[in-house]
């Protein structure tokens, strides 16, 4: 397992959109987020996507897709200067789901958005939000664009089973998208994600990302890389910007903070499962890097929508 993979493992797309097909332009779209990660790509024809409280528009063109941090609500409109007024609105938490069947020519100069939400839960999650910018946009590329054509050609006809189906080829659009955005190298990944090409450091995240609840050691993670305790540890800092230990420790943190979401394990097992001998020495570290107990964090954890906004 690597760090992106763990990252994006629970995130999976849950409501799909598709805006009927503009009118010839002015026309501009209203769009309302409810969850923190929104992926939108043109069905069809462009336009130009606009965040709240940013004057700047950025075009996308059919196949591009964009991933934008919320919840907010945004604008795709037909053109960068377009002041149009809105023609349609995209809201979730009126329509969970509408899909357009409509394949009649369209006039010239409109456009059709797929608008995707993806809920971002816990702590893990927010490691994943946190690496990421308010928007970024991806331009098209041939293996998204096979997948966001099967999309188009799903969308004509009201099968059982459509909204799994679009759902699970969006989960693998967005991964897709991401991957891309962070190795592209205009973006501002984090160093972590850099950090996993490298032979040495590579290895030692995958190592701990295997099986975190392992009693690592700098030294274990250095026979597991081949190379000196010291060597791995002046890498491993200057690459991914903290040491071994310190990341493992983050890392462990923020899968025991979800763990600890949930109503079943107590604090013991929680500890077990996140390698800890024991419920002291869990608790001594959570409190050091989180500044209260478990037990605390468990009582007044913060709710899904104050980590997704942070």
């Amino acid at each position: 397992m690597d760090a992106l993979s763990d990252l994006l493992r629970g995130v999976r797309a849950d409501g799909v959109q598709v805006s009927s097909r503009t009118p010839a332009p002015p026309w501009a779209l209203r769009v309302e987020t409810g969850s923190p990660l929104t992926l939108c790509s043109p069905m069809q024809g462009e336009g130009w996507l606009s965040l709240p409280g940013s004057e700047e528009r950025t075009l996308l063109r059919a196949g591009d897709t964009a991933v934008i941090r919320g919840p907010l609500t945004f604008s795709y409109v037909d053109g960068p200067d377009s002041n149009a007024a809105v023609c349609e609105e995209l809201c979730y938490s009126d329509s969970p789901t509408t899909l357009s069947t409509e394949c009649s020519e369209a006039p010239e100069g409109s456009s059709s958005l797929l608008v995707a939400e993806f809920p971002v839960r816990g702590e893990v999650g927010g490691r994943l939000l946190e690496a990421l910018p308010p928007l970024l946009v991806v331009p098209a590329e041939p293996a998204c664009g096979d997948i966001l054509d099967y999309i188009s050609a799903e969308l004509q006809v009201n099968r059982p089973g459509q909204r799994i189906v679009l759902e699970r080829l969006l989960d693998w659009i967005l991964v897709c998208t991401l991957r891309a955005w962070f190795d592209s190298s205009d973006s501002a990944a984090p160093a972590w994600y850099h950090a996993m090409t490298d032979p040495v450091v590579g290895v030692a995240l995958r190592a701990i990302h295997d099986d975190h609840a392992q009693p690592w050691t700098v030294a274990s993670l250095a026979r597991t890389t081949g190379v000196s305790r010291a060597s791995l540890a002046k890498r491993f800092t200057d690459l991914v910007g903290q040491p071994p230990l310190a990341y493992l420790t983050d890392w462990r943190m923020a899968v025991a903070a979800d763990l600890l979401a949930e109503p079943g394990p107590t604090v013991a097992q929680v500890a077990r499962q996140v390698g800890y001998a024991d419920a002291f020495g869990f608790s001594s570290a959570f409190k050091r890097t989180r500044g209260i107990t478990p037990s605390e964090y468990r009582r007044g954890r913060p709710s899904d929508e104050a980590v997704s906004a942070r």
